[in-house]
């Protein structure tokens, strides 16, 4: 009787013993992930990141008719929708190496307007993607249309006294915007075109463009700011259109324009309100690097300090040759 009773004492401590065990691994366990899987918050961007990739957009221009030479027929090529058409064309000029058949789509989206064309969508190849053929365009058209380059197209230069910066455009997610820059490029001169702000990335952000932990977002703000308002141009304010967070090398309006951006940092802080329309290559990034040094004097715009080229950089848009 008595070996029963001890029995049972034995086991009600070991009992008691292993629930210990057990509460002390818990607490350790959880310990370990809250050290190691709670975020530093110091370490997380202000800002959710939003918006869509560049491979996502798939936009044209509403009212313009594009010309050229047809590679695949509307009126035995329907669709529900301008984005459908555009990734039609996408898919005909992948960049893999083999040639871009299609550079440029025309679709019928208005369905009281186009009548019996409602659907259409006319696949294109245009001979010079730089200057599209256009038919036609205002209120009364009924079309849209897009463009989408191949990989060795739509890089324009940005020609400064300090280098010519090559910017990679994107008809697919800011048409309105580059259809803008393709008209510049055509001019002869780009007259008022210019940089007139240029801050540096100071001590706030790495070579790279990533902010340095535990400092301030500027000033300086790690850009340079200019205008493209020419008065051969005839500009009109442009449609907000793709606005990804703006990353180093990124080329972008300033509200509609004619006013633009060129970031050289990474600014998730500033959320998603700017129209990207453009990147520069990051081999010409030094170049735009070299003009935020140049002598700025202080001013205050909308009650922000900014820093004016104390001689403002001209600038002027010409076509680069694929392997420039």
């Amino acid at each position: 009787m008595g070996r029963r009773h001890n029995d049972s004492d034995f086991g009600r401590f070991a009992l008691i013993a292993l629930f210990l065990i057990g509460a002390i691994s818990c607490s350790a366990v959880y310990l370990f992930l809250t050290v190691v899987f709670v975020p530093d918050i110091e370490s997380l961007p202000s800002v959710e990141i939003e918006g869509p990739t560049e491979g996502q957009c798939c936009q044209g221009v509403e009212h313009l008719e594009l010309w050229g030479d047809a590679v695949k027929w509307g009126s035995e090529f329907m669709l529900n929708s301008s984005e459908e058409c555009c990734m039609a064309c996408k898919r005909m000029c992948t960049g893999e190496g083999g040639p871009c058949l299609c550079n440029s789509w025309v679709y019928c989206g208005d369905k009281e307007a186009c009548g019996p064309r409602f659907g259409e969508c006319w696949l294109k190849k245009q001979q010079d993607a730089l200057n599209p053929d256009r038919r036609d365009s205002g209120d009364k058209v009924m079309w849209t249309s897009g463009m989408v380059f191949d990989k060795g197209e739509g890089i324009v230069g940005i020609e400064t006294d300090y280098g010519i910066v090559r910017l990679k455009l994107l008809p697919e997610c800011a048409p309105n915007s580059v259809l803008f820059i393709l008209s510049l490029l055509a001019l002869p001169h780009c007259i008022g075109c210019q940089i007139l702000r240029a801050e540096s990335r100071g001590s706030f952000w790495d070579s790279e463009g990533n902010h340095i932990k535990r400092t301030p977002y500027g000033p300086p703000f790690a850009l340079i700011q200019g205008t493209l308002e020419s008065p051969g141009s005839m500009f009109k304010d442009i449609p907000k259109e793709y606005c990804p967070t703006i990353r180093r090398g990124s080329v972008a309006w300033v509200g509609s324009g004619p006013e633009f951006f060129i970031s050289l940092a990474d600014h998730e802080e500033w959320r998603n309100p700017y129209t990207v329309f453009g990147s520069v290559l990051s081999e010409d990034i030094q170049i735009l690097e070299k003009i935020s040094q140049l002598p700025t004097k202080s001013e205050i715009w909308n009650n922000i300090k900014m820093s004016i080229l104390e001689n403002p950089v001209s600038l002027r848009f010409r076509r680069m040759n694929k392997n420039s």
